[in-house]
């Protein structure tokens, strides 16, 4: 009868050897005689023998930690999916010895976001994870961890300065060239564009060089676009530089907005009686896809923030556990969200 499994008593009896010498030879340590490590490596071979990297990472009580740098979940909305991410990731390899610990920094914040890194970096993970929003800093952050030794991986926001680094996320120069693609789709021949940064952070600029990279290279069109930045800190500030930016550029009526806040925009205009905006966004926050589904936004581009934060941390698990290479850059799909498919990522 063929056995799925065989104990290191099995191989022994199958050899004629001792356990011990077994240990020996499936660990390489000590001295094991020609004879010996012959007849265990036969019996090895014809079983097919393969450790477990699991288990024996468990008994030799091991532990690695990984230092997750996010954006608080609290103060961002569009940071609770990458969180969630982490938590899945953590229940499913905690158990095996993959530590993780979250150090949650104000996204708009930049002494908080180095206060944070320095409590990551303090106790020497073995990696840290990051979510880089403030381009300055974050290379400071990547020369320390350099610094220390401690490997860094990037997911979310992709940092051109540290090629080497590993990351996951999307292709956000692309993602901005899906967003013309569609844009192209719902608008008139002479229609204006504008580009809405809501908070601008460095990430953004590569999707607004992908959105006009498009038309630029589109034969035959004449569309005006503007770029244009807003600070949502102050509301009441932030409806008032909407309007003014209204009706000093009457002629552009789409708008497509970098980042998780293109809902703000649309309660901006509800709040101006303005109701013929076509409106380009992403991310499934759940006021965007309110406005989604009730045709003030027309398009929402997915950037799975959960799937990059539990990709993130299961490479590195598996890496750890079984060895396994981390990916040097993964890309992930860029899916496009309407009203008819919206209740399938909800």
């Amino acid at each position: 009868m063929i056995k799925e499994k065989y104990t290191i008593k099995d191989i022994a009896q199958m050899a004629g050897v001792s356990k011990g010498t077994v240990d020996r030879v499936l660990h390489k340590r000590g001295k094991v005689s020609k004879d010996a490590f012959e007849k265990v490596d036969k019996v090895l071979k014809e079983i097919d023998y393969r450790p477990n990297p699991i288990a024996r990472n468990l008994k030799k009580n091991k532990t690695y930690s990984i230092h997750v740098l996010l954006p608080d979940p609290e103060k961002d909305p569009y940071w609770i999916p990458a969180y969630e991410g982490v938590v899945e990731a953590a229940d499913q390899f905690t158990p095996f010895g993959i530590l993780i610990s979250k150090y949650f920094y104000d996204p708009t914040d930049r002494t908080s976001f180095m206060d944070q890194s320095r409590e990551a970096i303090l106790s020497q993970p073995d990696v840290l994870l990051m979510a880089p929003i403030f381009e300055n800093e974050s290379q400071v952050v990547l020369g320390q961890c350099c610094g220390a030794k401690i490997p860094v991986v990037l997911f979310n926001n992709h940092m051109n300065t540290f090629k080497e680094q590993i990351f996951i996320g999307q292709d956000l120069k692309q993602s901005g060239r899906v967003a013309a693609s569609l844009m192209e789709k719902i608008i008139e021949k002479n229609d204006g564009i504008a580009i809405i940064h809501i908070n601008k952070e460095p990430h953004m600029q590569s999707k607004e060089n992908g959105f006009i990279e498009f038309f630029t290279e589109k034969q035959g069109s004449n569309h005006v676009i503007v770029s244009k930045t807003f600070n949502s800190a102050d509301r009441t500030g932030f409806n008032k530089e909407v309007s003014q930016f209204i009706k000093s550029n009457p002629d552009i009526s789409a708008f497509f907005v970098t980042n998780s806040k293109a809902y703000m925009l649309v309660e901006a205009f509800e709040s101006l009686g303005k109701k013929d905006g076509k409106i380009i966004g992403y991310d499934l926050l759940k006021p965007n896809i309110k406005y989604l589904k009730q045709g003030a936004i027309k398009f929402l581009i997915h950037q799975k923030p959960k799937r990059q934060a539990f990709l993130s941390v299961n490479y590195l698990a598996e890496h750890f556990l079984f060895g396994k290479p981390l990916p040097p850059r993964e890309l992930l799909p860029i899916d496009i969200i309407t009203t008819e498919n919206a209740h399938y990522y909800i």
